[in-house]
């Protein structure tokens, strides 16, 4: 009996880490705002889902480049980004205005 309460708060403990750990849904939920492409530093393309410092950096030489994006549907040509990511980005995305987006 007194091995048991240990071992419960054990159990619990385990399927609460289980459950919430490394799951992307939470990470995407917790975007807020929007980020200009045209604008956007390093740092504030990485808030992005699926986007690290290798396709900020991207992102950010393409648009050098180019002097900009007239139409999200340009970082189709930047490596890395498909129509599945770009998908997954858009809501997220804009081309003109402040960059207001924060995790939460």
């Amino acid at each position: 009996m007194h091995r048991f309460i240990p071992m419960a708060g054990a159990v619990v403990a385990l399927v609460g880490l289980l459950t919430f750990a490394g799951t992307p849904a939470l990470a995407d939920a917790t975007l807020q705002g929007v980020v200009n492409v045209n604008t956007a530093t390093a740092t504030e393309l990485e808030m992005l889902p699926g986007i690290g410092a290798s396709r900020a950096a991207a992102l950010i030489a393409a648009r050098e480049e180019s002097g900009g994006f007239a139409s999200l549907d340009e970082l189709l040509e930047v490596k890395g980004i498909g129509e599945a990511s770009l998908a997954k980005l858009r809501p997220h995305l804009v081309l003109e205005g402040e960059t207001t987006a924060r995790r939460e």
